[in-house]
């Protein structure tokens, strides 16, 4: 019997992809394992891995074709013995196709069919498309309204066993359904699966601005698939998150000149010089406040708050058309120099687009820094599912009051985006007053 390939959830919050180039073609030989296609994602170009062997009877989805919903089939392995020719191909279904290109960029990551959600925000209805043809399907979300998270392989067992997976507590990363919690099941009746939470917000604005002017007074540009995606969460987050928040200065002179001696020394040796900049500072101070105030390093988890035993700092990194929020795990045992190498190792992989999922989703933290731009002080959104975000902008010499004297210091605004239903103003400005500390006399960061 013939075996659809789907189009698998390369992070939680995929809902749809690219299919941007077949590594084999119609009548290869596959194994399970072979990586056979690269799919782009909003965020990341990733690698597609064959989860049956046999051989590849058609190409349902052709390279180039955009808007491929998740679940959907993509292509079709005629097992052994079968006439690859005789089996049938459903119609893909996708919004529109590009012409078919070459892809230059290939992921890193390996294929996770699915984990479990990254924020606690209503996601409407996630259903994947039923797969047509009447092969057997491999690794194939359910089609009600609850998505559930299992490896290619917990879930061939699954189905040979009879276990419904809805009724498995997976031990995999994210509570991801392995091999084992399958094979510990036993076979029962369907468990009961949630009801939606309701429809995600539309990204679209009520009134269409298209209305007020002149259609040849503009050049319409369509969103890409990352411009869509920040769309739609930031105006979830905006909708569902109460935000308020808290602003405080820091005196940078202590900071930048122990920055200026430690790249002075490190710089000796060009060919393992770390540079660091301001950022990584900051990063470090808020790392160690998060550890020094741990009831601020928390997400909101509708009835129960998550409290993150590590501070997962995710730094935000522009890209062309969007941003990607990379994230330092456990940066409160890091370093200066490691969190230096890390960030641009990070920084630079946003930018080709080779970040694995694990590498930009969750984290407990989030620090965006427009000071380079010559921002003096601003807001961010909230990235869910964390629960704050601090907005950084630019250190510049201002007149200071010390001691009953006017003097000049170089002083940095930073603005703390708090989740109030996780953080209220007193534990915000607690953090505050800790970062702050750090930031005013690096030593302490070492202590």
């Amino acid at each position: 019997m013939p075996t659809n390939i789907l189009m698998p959830a390369l992070s939680p919050t995929m809902e749809e992809g690219t299919l941007t180039k077949w590594l084999v073609k119609e009548g290869d030989d596959v194994r399970s394992g072979d990586v056979i296609a690269e799919i782009e994602t909003d965020k990341a170009t990733m690698e597609v891995e064959a989860v049956d062997e046999g051989k590849l009877a058609k190409i349902v989805v052709h390279e180039g074709t955009e808007n491929v919903k998740v679940n959907a089939v993509i292509a079709i392995i005629a097992e052994e013995g079968e006439d690859a020719s005789a089996v049938k191909a459903p119609a893909p279904e996708t919004k529109k196709a590009l012409s078919p290109q070459p892809s230059s960029q290939k992921g890193e990551g390996e294929v996770v069919v699915a984990s479990k959600p990254e924020s606690p925000l209503p996601a409407g209805e996630r259903k994947g498309p039923a797969a047509e043809g009447g092969g057997k399907v491999r690794g194939a979300a359910p089609t009600d309204t609850a998505r559930i998270f299992a490896s290619p392989l917990a879930r061939r067992i699954a189905a040979d066993k009879g276990v419904d997976l809805a009724a498995v507590q997976g031990t995999g990363p994210h509570g991801r359904i392995v091999k084992a919690d399958v094979e510990k099941a036993k076979p029962g009746a369907p468990a009961p699966r949630p009801a939606a939470q309701g429809a995600a917000p539309a990204a679209g604005p009520a009134i269409d601005p298209r209305a007020f002017y002149e259609k040849d007074s503009y050049e319409e540009i369509p969103l890409d698939g990352m411009r869509k995606t920040i769309a739609r969460r930031l105006t979830q987050a905006m909708q569902e998150i109460p935000h308020f928040y808290l602003t405080i200065d820091c005196e940078l002179d202590e900071l930048l000149r122990i920055r200026k001696e430690l790249n002075a020394k490190t710089g000796a040796d060009e060919k393992n010089a770390v540079k660091l900049s301001v950022n990584d500072f900051i990063v470090r101070a808020a790392a160690l406040a998060l550890v020094k105030v741990p009831n601020a390093n928390v997400s909101f988890a509708g009835t129960s708050l998550l409290k993150h035993k590590h501070a997962d700092v995710g730094i935000a990194v522009a890209l062309d058309g969007g941003l990607i929020t990379p994230i330092i795990r456990h940066a409160e045992t890091k370093g200066l120099a490691e969190i230096s190498t890390e960030a641009k190792s990070l920084a630079e992989r946003a930018r080709t687009k080779k970040l694995k999922p694990q590498e930009f989703e969750g984290g407990s933290f989030s620090i965006s820094n427009l000071g380079m731009f010559g921002i003096k002080s601003f807001t961010a959104v909230i990235n869910p599912p964390q629960a704050a975000i601090l907005a950084v902008g630019r250190g510049e010499e201002r007149p200071v009051v010390k001691n009953g004297k006017l003097e000049i210091a170089t002083v940095m605004t930073v603005t703390m985006s708090c989740d109030h239903r996780a953080i209220d103003g007193a534990l915000g400005a607690t953090f505050l007053e800790a970062f702050k500390a750090f930031v005013e006399y690096p030593p302490s960061m070492l202590l």
